[in-house]
Formats: structure tokens, sequence, C-alpha cells
């Protein structure tokens, strides 16, 4: 998924999608979590879609209720998908999934 689906541009590195209907009380919620999450990781956006608005995008997703989460890399393909107020350590699980592995620099080679 890309700018064109999503709205605005995506994350770098990868994004928080979220999709959201006005009388959703679970949406309020979820929409903390991830911003939350997205602040911690740099090149990670949140990025909410009015599901009411975007009835397209929801049948072609399959979105059947709100909050649907889907994590997408940064090519923006969907890595990780999920219905229902998602848990903090969950989606940072899910994020990991996403931006793959930590690499770490070799330590500086001495003489």
């Amino acid at each position: 998924m890309g700018a064109a689906e999503l709205g605005r541009e995506p994350g770098e590195r990868a994004s928080l999608v979220q999709f959201s209907s006005s009388f959703c009380q679970p949406c309020r919620a979820t929409r903390r979590i991830l911003a939350e999450v997205a602040g911690m990781v740099d090149g990670v956006a949140h990025i909410e879609i009015d599901a009411e608005r975007n009835l397209g995008l929801v049948r072609a997703l399959g979105v059947e209720k709100t909050p649907t989460v889907f994590v997408l890399d940064g090519a923006g393909r969907i890595v990780r998908r999920a219905a229902g107020m998602p848990r903090k350590a969950d989606v940072i699980a899910a994020l990991g999934a996403a931006v793959g592995p930590v690499r770490r620099c070799a330590p500086p080679h001495t003489a």
C-alpha cells in the first residue's frame, strides 16, 4: 500500500495503519497505543483511515470491524493484521517483524 491508498505518505521503515469509525470506542484507545508505539521508532508512521469514507479500500482489504490494524513494512507490504483493540506488546512485536532485527555495528578493529 502506498500514499494513494493511505491518504498520506507511509513511514520509511514501517506503517501502523488503523481502520476506524466515528462511533467506535476501542478505536480511540487503539489510536493512542499506535501513536505511542510509532513515536518510539524512527521512520514509523501511524495512519488512521476512516472506514466509512473509504469503503472501496475496506472491501479490498476485507476489513469487517473497527478497529482493524495493518502493520506494513517499508515497501508497503502487509506483515501483520489484527481486528479489535491490540495490546501494546503485540503491536511492538508486530512492528519488530516489519522493520526486521536491529543490526549491530561490528566493533572497531584494532591493530
